[in-house]
C-alpha cells in the first residue's frame, strides 16, 4: 500500500493513476491530518509526501512518523518544488528515503517507488510486508509493532508464504517443504497450522487465502 499526500488535485490524480497502472495499491490525501488518521487504521509500506501542505507541512508530518515506533519504519519519498540543497538535506536528515523535486517525471517516480518497495520486502534478513516484520536471524515476527508468538512450524509456514507471495501451494507441497519427505502424518496438519497462524495474525491473517481444491497462498492484498 502506498499513500500519497498532495494538496494539488491534478498532481494527486496523476500519481494515483500512474500507481494504479502498475498494479500498486494506493490511496490519496489532500492533507497530512487525513493521512495520519488513515495510518491509525492501516499502515502503508510507503508514503509519497508533499512538503508544502496546509496546517501540518511535510517536514512536520515526517517528524511525527519517525518519532513513533509504530510508524518509523514507513518509507517516505518527499515530493516538493523546494529544490535547494538545504531543503533536500533537511528532508533526508529527518528520515526520508528519497527526495524528488517538482516537476518530476512519472516514470522516474515509479522507478524510485519500485526500488523502495523491493528493498522493504527483502531488507537483509527481514521481510517487511504491510505492517508485518519477519526476521529470520532474530526468529521473531512483529505486526504493527506488536510481537507475535509463533511455534516453529507456524514460523516456517509464514516464511514460506511471505517469500512466495501470490504463489499457491498444495497441502502436499507444504508438508514436503516444512515437515520434510519423511513426514507420515495427515495433510490436515497443514490446515490446523494455517488456522492457528491466521488466528494469531488477526485481520492480517485474512491475507492467507484458501485456494479451493489446491491449498493456500498469501495475497498481496
Amino acid at each position: 500500500m502506498v499513500y500519497v499526500v498532495e494538496d494539488d488535485h491534478t498532481i494527486l490524480g496523476l500519481v494515483l493513476y500512474a500507481l494504479k497502472s502498475q498494479n500498486i495499491e494506493s490511496e490519496g490525501f489532500m492533507n497530512a491530518e487525513d493521512c495520519l488518521k488513515a495510518i491509525e487504521v492501516k499502515i502503508p509500506q510507503l508514503i509519497l509526501l508533499d512538503i508544502m501542505l496546509p496546517k501540518i507541512d511535510g517536514f512536520e508530518m515526517l517528524k511525527k512518523l519517525k518519532s513513533h515506533s509504530k510508524t518509523r519504519h514507513i518509507s517516505v519519498i518527499l515530493l516538493s518544488a523546494l529544490n535547494s540543497e538545504f531543503e533536500i538535506i533537511k528532508g533526508l536528515d529527518l528520515g526520508a528515503d528519497d527526495y524528488l523535486t517538482k516537476p518530476f517525471g512519472i516514470m522516474e517516480l515509479l522507478a524510485r517507488i519500485r526500488v523502495i518497495l523491493r528493498r522493504n520486502e527483502h531488507n537483509n534478513d527481514e521481510i517487511i510486508f504491510d505492517g508485518l516484520i519477519f526476521s529470520t536471524q532474530k526468529h521473531c515476527v512483529t505486526l504493527y509493532n506488536q510481537p507475535i508468538e509463533l511455534t516453529l512450524k507456524e514460523f516456517e509456514l509464514l516464511s514460506l508464504l511471505l517469500k512466495n507471495k501470490e504463489k499457491s501451494f498444495s497441502r502436499d507441497e507444504i508438508l514436503e517443504l516444512i515437515w520434510g519427505y519423511s513426514y507420515t502424518g495427515e495433510s490436515r496438519t497443514v490446515d490446523m497450522h494455517i488456522k492457528t497462524l491466521r488466528q494469531k495474525l488477526g485481520e492480517w491473517g485474512k491475507k492467507i487465502k484458501t485456494i479451493r481444491g489446491i491449498g493456500y497462498k498469501l495475497e498481496r492484498e
